[in-house]
């Protein structure tokens, strides 16, 4: 059996990209290693992780860019749904996020907006598709 199970992101600082998504999205911390460069958040069954830019370098002897070598993000994003688009970019907003792409309602009736995090990864905050 395959099962998607994580999302890791390289951050800079991993505590502070883990406070980011714990303070807008309310995810508790899961784990976090003593030396702070990777740690996860309980996200359901898919879980997102942080490695730091050292700890992945150390993984991937070619390298790999960082979300922060752009001034456009990656063309990935990760998508988190609520019921109020409005409070929840408002709060991502407020605890550091850029607004990327203003609420638009989509021909299908799902509300739809887009930050870039402080590490400059794509979040879409949107309704459910109904």
């Amino acid at each position: 059996m395959i099962k998607f199970k994580y999302v890791i992101l390289y951050v800079e600082d991993v505590e502070q990209s883990m406070n980011f998504y714990h303070n807008t999205f309310d995810m508790p911390v899961k784990f976090l290693t003593p030396d702070k460069d990777y740690g996860e958040l309980i996200t359901g069954e898919t879980t997102i992780s942080f490695a730091s830019l050292s700890l992945a370098g150390s993984n991937l002897k070619e390298g790999f860019l960082s979300s922060k070598s752009m001034e456009k993000p990656f063309g990935i994003e990760l998508g988190f749904t609520t019921d109020d688009v409005e409070s929840l970019l408002e709060k991502a907003l407020e605890n550091g996020a850029t607004l990327y792409e203003e609420i638009a309602v989509k021909p299908w009736g799902q509300k739809v907006a887009y930050i870039k995090d402080p590490d400059n990864y794509l979040v879409e905050i949107c309704t459910e598709i109904q």
